[in-house]
């Protein structure tokens, strides 16, 4: 008998990470460590595309950055640099006031109610990051989340001939050599059909198959994409596309960044925005915790109307009402009871 693959009672939240989680880059702690000027490093990241045009080359410009990361280690500069360190200068990052607490607290949100808890309705957070994957694994906040998308470096790379090697050697000093995987502001949309898909909990679902929205993990009118400005519209578009929420957050220190939340919200790119604070007095925290009740809500109420529509009445024993009881009892008239004989 056919069925479909999920139930569907799960929600995500869809996390961006520096400056929505962080007021800062995440590599911050990276350049401290190497004595590396960072205001300096960003001015060269970006005058990288112009410059390699200039020169003949085209450069896709959300790698970037990855690959300056590498020519400061080819060059000595930030020299030794591996996955063990990435991680490890994450336990530097600091977060914005809130978290990560906020992430076990709304996840305790789902369940305030007996009704939900009696759908299994369940909260999950996913970051989506074009920042480092390794360094997101390494902080705070590791633990509290999901799924991580996030860029990704390759240490001791494969030797030409490797397929013939019964034994691979690796050198005992790692250092990252090559980019493995690169999330931009586009292929974070890609991510975002993962999670709705569910091919990041079961392999054996591509993420370019076909598949009816019934059978998918997590529908979009289940997401929250919270992400800091319009490097985020790809994402924001796919879910507000597609019946989720679209929520911009701003530093409180910098009016800039309200005032280009702003425009977002009045070009219609997103839903709402508030402030980067997280506790659960904040506006923000108020109004994703209403967001997510009027989820279960509608969860809730698709989860009983199925239960109603897909469920026959069982049969039952057919009891005269007193109004037939009397008739039948009731004497019969002269002409009727001859007709009867």
């Amino acid at each position: 008998m056919a069925a479909t693959l999920f139930t569907q009672n799960i929600i995500a939240c869809i996390w961006d990470f520096d400056k929505t989680l962080i007021p800062d880059y995440m590599q911050s702690p990276l350049f401290r460590r190497y004595g590396v000027n960072e205001a300096n490093f960003w001015a060269e990241t970006n005058a990288l595309v112009e410059n390699y045009r200039k020169r003949g080359y085209t450069l896709s410009g959300e790698i970037g950055y990855l690959n300056h990361l590498l020519t400061y280690v080819l060059a000595g500069q930030m020299g030794g640099m591996n996955n063990a360190i990435l991680a490890m200068c994450a336990a530097e990052i600091r977060f914005y006031p809130g978290l990560p607490e906020f992430f076990t607290q709304s996840k305790g949100w789902v369940a305030d109610k007996p009704e939900y808890r009696k759908h299994d309705i369940r909260l999950e957070h996913y970051i989506v990051s074009t920042g480092l994957a390794q360094m997101i694994r390494g902080s705070a906040i590791a633990p509290h989340v999901d799924g991580i998308w996030g860029c990704e470096f390759i240490e001791n790379p494969l030797q030409p001939g490797f397929l013939n090697q019964k034994e691979l050697d690796l050198k005992a000093e790692a250092e990252i050599a090559q980019i493995g995987m690169v999330i931009d502001n586009t292929t974070k949309t890609r991510a975002l059909f993962e999670i709705n898909k569910g091919t990041n909990k079961n392999a054996a679902i591509d993420v370019n198959s076909r598949m009816a929205a019934e059978d998918r993990r997590i529908p979009f009118q289940n997401m929250i994409y919270i992400a800091d400005g319009p490097s985020d519209i790809p994402s924001f578009s796919v879910v507000k596309g597609n019946g989720g929420i679209a929520y911009g957050v701003y530093n409180p220190a910098k009016q800039e960044e309200y005032a280009q939340n702003d425009r977002l919200r009045k070009a219609g790119r997103i839903d709402h925005y508030g402030p980067a604070d997280y506790r659960a007095e904040s506006s923000t925290a108020q109004w994703l915790r209403l967001q997510l009740h009027g989820i279960c809500d509608r969860i809730l109420r698709d989860r009983e109307a199925a239960v109603s529509q897909r469920t026959a009445r069982p049969p039952r024993h057919l009891t005269p009402t007193p109004a037939e009881e009397a008739a039948r009892r009731a004497p019969k008239a002269p002409e009727q009871e001859k007709f009867l004989e």
